[in-house]
């Protein structure tokens, strides 16, 4: 069935989100996906993708019976708008060449119909990065991660290991002294097509193959 998103606005009290759940189960709805925040006039909006729903309009119309839920408003999928998403992490100058290849060549997919976004973050000191890299792995819809930087090795290569382990997602590295380029998948040297190789490597509307490739440097 269609993967469905809702946001729930309701009062700030424990119990609200366990009814809310609970009548999701009853109903054997998944939830794939959710965000809760607290807003400032202490009412909290619930942001949750769902699976196996057979009719969207009635369970919002149940959901907004409950007492304390005050608005149910339905979407389309952070997937569905979003899509994929690459994640690039590294210093500031190689970070912003890999986004420009990043994003000039998911605007050519995103046309044909495709789904890219590219987030950066440009860090310094080896704890950081590791803190960072292993953070992707709490992140959804990833797709790749781009470690532009000039030296990287140590606990953000044991990073690499540990999302690698857990999740399929493709890691590229800019040709670079450290051990991160032996744990990547791909090494190029280019920065700008770092960016491009990383949306290729994704995209559905891409005949790019990463695989056929295997550890190589480019």
């Amino acid at each position: 069935m269609k993967e469905f998103a809702i946001t729930i606005k309701a009062h700030n009290k424990p119990g609200v989100l366990r009814d809310i759940t609970e009548m999701m189960a009853k109903c054997g709805i998944n939830i794939s996906y959710t965000h809760l925040f607290v807003e400032k006039d202490e009412s909290a909006s619930v942001y949750m993708e769902l699976e196996d729903v057979k009719d969207i309009e009635t369970l919002a119309h149940n959901i907004l019976t409950h007492g304390n839920v005050d608005d149910v408003i339905t979407h389309r999928s952070l997937g569905e708008i979003y899509g994929k998403r690459i994640i690039i992490i590294g210093g500031g100058a190689q970070v912003a060449m890999v986004a420009q290849g990043a994003i000039t060549e998911a605007d050519r997919h995103n046309i044909r119909g495709e789904r890219i976004s590219v987030d950066t973050i440009p860090l310094v000191g080896e704890q950081e990065l590791a803190e960072a890299v292993s953070a992707v792995a709490r992140l959804p819809r990833i797709g790749a991660l781009v470690l532009a930087g000039s030296l990287m090795g140590g606990k953000i290569s044991d990073a690499i290991e540990d999302i690698k382990e857990e999740h399929d997602v493709i890691v590229i590295s800019l040709n670079m002294p450290g051990s991160v380029t032996e744990k990547a998948d791909l090494v190029v040297t280019d920065p700008v097509q770092a960016g491009v190789m990383a949306v290729m490597a994704i995209a559905d509307t891409a005949l790019f193959d990463i695989k056929k490739i295997g550890k190589r440097k480019f």
